[in-house]
């Protein structure tokens, strides 16, 4: 299923949504040297911080995270991961590492690192026009920093 954001405003969020949001915070500013503490000072639970720790972000930390790990499954042909990185550089992203597998059954797994804080468009466009390359049987964020 692909991954869909929303921008909801502070006082519409359920209230452990935001306590996640400042435990994270505590945390990134060194208020707090552990979960348990910070979650003990805001009254969150350390199971519900665990729940949406990975999917509770504020704006601009989502505007920070720039690199994108990417896996896919490509047919084994000459030519299918250079029209990957032919996209990937047409869009103006700059890809940061490739590691690939050795082809098994006609497939080979390539996993690559783009940083795309110069890509202009969605994530999901990109993501889109990845998967309708000629060759690209899957394609899967699998990371992002």
């Amino acid at each position: 299923m692909e991954e869909r954001y929303y921008v909801v405003r502070e006082d519409m969020l359920p209230e452990a949504i935001v306590k996640t949001i400042q435990v994270k915070e505590m945390l990134r500013r060194g208020e707090a040297a552990t979960v348990h503490e910070a979650a003990e000072r805001v009254g969150l639970s350390r199971s519900a911080f665990y729940k949406y720790k990975d999917g509770v972000y504020t704006q601009n930390q989502l505007k920070r995270e720039t690199i994108v790990t990417i896996s896919m499954d490509l047919d084994h042909r000459s030519g299918v991961l250079s029209k990957v990185l032919g996209l990937v550089a047409g869009l103006e992203g700059n890809v940061l590492t490739i590691h690939q597998t050795i082809p098994l059954q006609g497939l080979a797994n390539v996993v690559i690192s783009v940083d795309t804080s110069t890509m202009g468009g969605a994530m999901s466009e990109f993501m889109d026009a990845l998967r309708r390359q000629d060759g690209v049987r899957k394609a899967s964020i699998i990371g992002q920093g």
